[in-house]
């Protein structure tokens, strides 16, 4: 920012200097005045961030009032303090007795101009940022929030068939229901240790065992993987899902879900793996991949370019396997 005002700053001396209809050395102006306007420039900016934590309390037009004010005063200042440099000893130049006026006049009326339109376009540059955080809140919230309705119907019939031969299950199963249900909930815009990610995970993996029994197993191995690193909320659990119902459901010896996570150089990769029929394996290469897509986005509106999620098909001894490998950076709560 400060890069930028000083490059806007620059521009403006060079216009001013080259809109002098007379003058003998173009060049000693513009160093003169770029001097100037660079004063002024920093010197307001820095008044505005001292003066922010003031200026918070105010409305949008009080406080666009006082900054507009407080760019006039600042230019007046720099003004006079230039003024008086010029005609003291240090540098001691000659000046017209009018001079002293109609420089502070020219002063104040083009930072009149030009921190009017400044300020309107901070203002409008805000606005529109504004919209953009919204929006992708939104977009991340609505994201975040796609459970699949089969879901929430397979865990009510087990829950209903446990209730009366194993109630102790499903007491579990509508603890982890709740739980799975509070997280979609959940403020999008908040990250969440990676060990509770797990743990959601966890219970979402029990929730399908209920049902699917022997035919579902899960392997883990993410010792290698920092506990604290932050991720979206539901990052695994649309994938697992996804693994679930495309993978081990349609085989009728099921199969097993790996999940295996390494850390290096501060980028985190965790991997999904899931055995799939041929049938299934074409399909999922070629299919919509709702909850893929799901999940890279949301982890691009957090991390950016940063972010990325790769999606192979492979056959191993004639065994198709499903992957999704999820990177992004380490970042943890600051403490």
């Amino acid at each position: 920012m400060v890069l930028a005002l000083m490059v806007i700053a620059e521009l403006l001396a060079l216009v001013l200097a080259l809109g002098a209809l007379e003058s003998a050395d173009r060049w000693a102006d513009l160093s003169v005045l770029s001097l100037f306007v660079q004063w002024v420039a920093l010197t307001s900016a820095a008044a505005l961030c001292a003066s922010r934590r003031w200026l918070a309390r105010l409305s949008n037009r009080s406080a666009a009032l006082l900054s507009y004010l407080l760019l006039l005063a600042v230019t007046a200042l720099v003004s006079e303090a230039a003024y008086w440099l010029l005609r003291s000893d240090v540098v001691g130049v000659s000046l017209p007795a009018f001079w002293h006026r109609d420089f502070l006049l020219r002063s104040l009326a083009v930072s009149a101009i030009i921190s009017a339109v400044a300020l309107r376009y901070f203002y409008v540059q805000h606005q529109w940022k504004s919209n953009i955080e919204s929006e992708s809140s939104a977009r991340i919230q609505a994201l975040q929030s796609r459970i699949r309705p089969h879901f929430l119907f397979n865990s009510m019939n087990i829950i209903a068939s446990l209730t009366r031969s194993r109630p102790e299950l499903a007491e579990a199963a509508v603890e982890n229901l709740a739980d799975l249900f509070r997280a979609s909930l959940a403020d999008a815009r908040n990250r969440v240790p990676l060990h509770e990610e797990i743990g959601m995970a966890r219970k979402y993996l029990h929730i399908e065992q209920l049902r699917l029994g022997e035919r579902l197993r899960v392997e883990w191995d993410m010792d290698a993987v920092a506990e604290d690193a932050l991720v979206p909320v539901l990052t695994l659990q649309p994938l697992l899902e996804n693994a679930v119902y495309h993978g081990i459901e349609p085989l009728a010896e099921g199969g097993v879900i790996s999940i295996q996570g390494r850390a290096t150089d501060g980028v985190i990769e965790i991997t999904l793996t899931n055995p799939v029929a041929p049938q299934g394996a074409l399909f999922r290469a070629q299919g919509n991949h709702i909850a893929v897509d799901n999940v890279r986005e949301r982890l691009v509106a957090y991390y950016g370019a940063d972010a990325s999620l790769i999606v192979a098909v492979a056959a191993e001894h004639n065994d198709w396997r499903y992957s999704v490998s999820l990177r992004f950076p380490y970042l943890r709560a600051e403490t």
